[in-house]
């Protein structure tokens, strides 16, 4: 059975992503980093509806912790061929002039560092130049990365920029190890993770401005982020899908 690993796991496109792995025949690794109840939860409706799936804590802005995550994939007797680089965080919403060298940092290590770890870790699993069979990254970014998201959380939008270069940069790295590396743009989706800005309804009143007349649900974008991790695009790689409801 092939693994695949789902940082961010336990809740919104996270959630979603590992739920449809798993009904495409992946056993799902539910990475979580404070959430416990709710990535168990996560396991549990997997295990419901016959899929495999367990739930592992790290949090991946420390490298001592991602180590321990990826050893406990390593003693699975599954293979690693996806990883969906989903974790991210974000904090209240403030403007550039207000932000501390603190709340960067702390955005640029999950966002940024976080998810190069976790690249360099599954490559050396999933690179036929390390003995791997070769598989597929797919980076979780956001519009935020183009739209800038001026007086709510440049920082993050700038993180997510980031992690876009890293798209394009790996997967021309180790597009002959046997590797896709792509990335999804979310727009504006309805998940909890607008409450961490401060404005649980933000997708409500920027409805009218997308073009699509809606917000998105997280079950629209992990169909975007299982497709791209599929045979079904195997012959797409380095780039990245904007599902912003046409923003």
């Amino acid at each position: 059975m092939e693994l695949a690993l789902v940082t961010g796991a336990s809740r919104g496109i996270g959630r979603a992503t590992a739920l449809l792995l798993a009904k495409k025949g992946y056993r799902v690794a539910v990475n979580y980093h404070q959430r416990e109840a709710d990535a168990l939860s996560v396991v549990a409706e997997i295990q419901r509806q016959g899929g495999e799936a367990f739930a592992v804590q790290a949090n991946i802005a420390n490298e001592a912790q991602l180590m321990t995550l990826f050893q406990r994939l390593d003693a699975e007797d599954a293979t690693l061929t996806v990883l969906v680089n989903n974790a991210g965080i974000l904090f209240q919403q403030c403007r550039v002039e207000e932000l501390t060298a603190a709340r960067i940092q702390q955005v640029f290590a999950t966002n940024v560092t976080g998810t190069f770890l976790c690249c360099r870790e599954a490559v050396k699993r999933m690179g036929t130049h390390h003995g791997g069979k070769g598989g597929a990254i797919v980076n979780v970014s956001s519009a935020a990365a183009r739209l800038g998201a001026a007086g709510e959380y440049v920082d993050y939008a700038a993180s997510k920029g980031a992690m876009d270069t890293l798209t394009e940069g790996l997967s021309l790295e180790v597009a002959q190890q046997g590797i896709r590396v792509n990335g999804v743009r979310p727009g504006f989706i309805y998940t909890e993770m607008h409450a961490d800005g401060g404005e649980p309804g933000r997708v409500d009143r920027v409805a009218s401005a997308i073009p699509l007349g809606r917000g998105g649900q997280t079950e629209e974008i992990a169909e975007a982020i299982v497709w791209l991790a599929s045979e079904a695009a195997s012959y797409i790689t380095g780039s990245i899908i904007d599902a912003a409801g046409g923003r």
